[in-house]
């Protein structure tokens, strides 16, 4: 897998935790100071690999976003890690299953804030999933509706997205619960 570098974590809050407009407007006639930025703590970021959209793939994207999250230090429950991990595989192999004729390459995102997870899978292919109910005379095609239960347990949320080039990217997020917090 290639990595593709590490990048601020995207935020719909400022660095303080406020969300954006919220802020409190400085009493007639002060001027506002600039106020210092915290700065964000050491596992927070966006990495971003592509592999090929191949069986092998499967594995090494999940071994490739566990030794991320150890090697960053990102302060997870090993039950966090684990859905994590199931989610990422079944994504790659959604992806490969599904989208390889179209998409030979496909990306896998990890961003971590201060206080969640999130794990992507882009590909090329237009198709847009949607999570199958629950048929027990099936042996396959329930993999988005177990992401979306693993995400709804942990309390976070999946979705799936036009990408501006044509493709696809399905996310899920996951508070960020630090072990022993669980």
């Amino acid at each position: 897998m290639e990595n593709q570098g590490r990048g601020p974590g995207p935020r719909s809050e400022d660095a303080a935790g406020t969300p954006p407009g919220t802020a409190e407007d400085p009493p007639a006639g002060r001027v506002p100071q600039p106020q210092p930025q915290p700065q964000p703590l050491p596992y927070e970021g966006v990495w971003r690999f592509t592999a090929s959209a191949v069986d092998a793939s499967v594995p090494q994207a999940r071994h490739a976003v566990r030794d991320l999250l150890h090697r960053q230090g990102v302060p997870a429950s090993d039950d966090l890690v684990q859905g994590l991990l199931l989610i990422v595989s079944e994504l790659v192999t959604n992806a490969v299953r599904h989208a390889a004729l179209l998409s030979p390459v496909l990306a896998v995102e990890v961003a971590v804030g201060a206080e969640w997870v999130r794990v992507s899978v882009e590909d090329s292919h237009p198709y847009r999933p949607t999570a199958l109910e629950t048929d027990h005379g099936r042996t396959g095609g329930r993999g988005l509706l177990l992401v979306r239960e693993i995400a709804r347990e942990a309390g976070g949320v999946c979705d799936v997205e036009h990408t501006a080039s044509g493709g696809k990217v399905i996310w899920a997020a996951l508070p960020l619960k630090p072990a022993g917090n669980s």
